[in-house]
């Protein structure tokens, strides 16, 4: 029976078989009842958001041995679509949460999902056929030093199983996408630090992956370049994927306009959401005009090098108003 057939009222040609089948059951009050519960169960809202639901976690605990805590009862969701920055002082939980997303990391206690399933639930010789639909982006690039661009962004389609007809074919257009059509013959010592990087993130991106990790992926770059690297990642979760970023760069962060989630000691002290700007979305030639804009701003106007608490000696409810009434706004 379809949840038409269900919600649809009574009619002299089509009686709804489920009405004939209580009518000829329990008492009237009860019927009621099964009847109220017959219409509200085709309704699955829950499920729906479930399936925008990209990460999940819940009552999420790390221990290092005695005392040591990498992240303490965290829960948040981050659905599909969305660019989150996770910020915060050394140690505070970032690199726990992006470890625990690839698996390197188990929990002690809570529950993670990513699109709906549950890291617990992976067997091991399993996890690198989960971590094919997660790219990941580290500080240090990790290329291979003996292969040339092209070959270290197609390494990442071989190991999928990409034949390489298909690799050829897509590998244009992800260098396009990434500002390396020039560089593709290029060995990594050849290349900038900038350029090393872009390439990471290309690798990264290149099997077209639901879900993109970035830690500290401006770590060591300069601010002009710092600006190339973001307006990537933009770029990329623009064309439909979820990107979470793990940054020290706190007022490259706060020009980004995205939603912030903020660690202190393992905990999360502050979950920021975009909407507080109120801005239009922009292109990616926009997003790097206004951060070179802003960028520039506030090298002539003396803004404070660090915004958060934990660069201004705050405490979190500070920070989070010093935030909404300053670079946030």
């Amino acid at each position: 029976m379809s949840a038409t057939d269900t919600l649809a009222p009574p009619s002299k040609d089509r009686p709804p078989s489920n009405d004939r089948r209580i009518h000829d059951g329990p008492p009237p009050g009860r019927e009621r009842r099964r009847v109220e519960h017959s219409r509200v169960r085709p309704a699955r809202a829950p499920h729906r958001d479930d399936r925008d639901t990209v990460v999940e976690f819940r009552g999420v605990s790390k221990l290092y041995g005695p005392g040591g805590i990498g992240l303490e009862r965290a829960t948040f969701a981050i659905r599909r679509q969305e660019m989150v920055f996770l910020v915060g002082p050394t140690g505070s939980g970032k690199s726990t949460i992006m470890r625990l997303l690839i698996k390197e990391l188990e929990p002690t206690e809570g529950t993670i999902r990513v699109a709906g399933r549950n890291l617990n639930g992976i067997e091991r010789s399993k996890v690198p056929y989960y971590r094919r639909n997660v790219g990941v982006v580290f500080q240090d690039f990790k290329l291979l030093p003996t292969r040339t661009v092209y070959e270290n962004i197609a390494y990442a389609l071989q190991v999928t199983g990409t034949p390489r007809k298909q690799i050829r074919a897509m590998l244009p257009d992800i260098l396009r996408l990434t500002g390396l059509s020039t560089k593709l013959h290029n060995y990594p010592h050849q290349l900038s630090g900038g350029e090393q990087q872009r390439v990471a993130v290309a690798r990264a991106f290149a099997p077209h992956p639901p879900l993109l990790l970035a830690d500290e992926p401006t770590g060591n770059l300069d601010p002009e370049t710092s600006i190339g690297i973001m307006q990537l990642l933009y770029r990329i979760n623009r064309a439909g994927t979820t990107v979470i970023v793990a940054s020290h760069d706190n007022e490259m962060v706060d020009r980004m306009r995205r939603r912030v989630i903020e660690l202190k000691r393992g905990r999360i002290v502050r979950d920021e959401a975009s909407g507080l700007y109120g801005a239009r979305e922009e292109n990616t030639d926009e997003l790097g005009e206004r951060l070179r804009r802003e960028t520039a701003n506030a090298s002539r106007g003396g803004v404070p090098p660090r915004a958060y608490a934990e660069h201004a000696s705050l405490p979190a409810s500070s920070a989070v108003r010093h935030s909404s009434h300053g670079a946030l706004d």
